[in-house]
């Protein structure tokens, strides 16, 4: 019964980690997320899921593992939504630039 209640809150905790991390992929936005975070939960991870091998708790053994794989997943929806953002950000850039080139050179002409 024990280990029932820790696998139990294993699966709701891993549930609702995950559900964040498919939420934050859909949405495509990295508002208010700091990598430092990821960074944080992934050096956690890793020390937990050692202290629960040196434990040979299987229950934590288990979570922790798949904390380390929900945090780098995690990681890697926020790299690639932060670099689609910047080329996002690039482009427009480029096209501005180009507008505005293109007006003077307009504006040039009709005098």
């Amino acid at each position: 019964m024990t280990e029932l209640i820790g696998w139990v809150s294993s699966f709701i905790l891993l549930a609702t980690l995950t559900g964040q991390n498919w939420k934050q992929w859909r949405s495509g936005s990295v508002a208010g997320v700091s990598k430092w975070l990821w960074i944080g939960q992934t050096a956690a991870s890793i020390g937990f899921t050692s202290y629960s091998v040196l434990l040979g708790n299987w229950v934590f053994m288990a979570t922790n593992a798949l904390l380390l794989v929900n945090g780098l997943v995690g990681f890697v929806v926020v790299h690639r939504h932060r670099r689609r953002a910047r080329r996002t950000e690039q482009a427009g850039r480029h096209v501005s630039e180009r507008a505005f080139v293109h007006s003077a050179a307009k504006r040039a002409r009709s005098v």
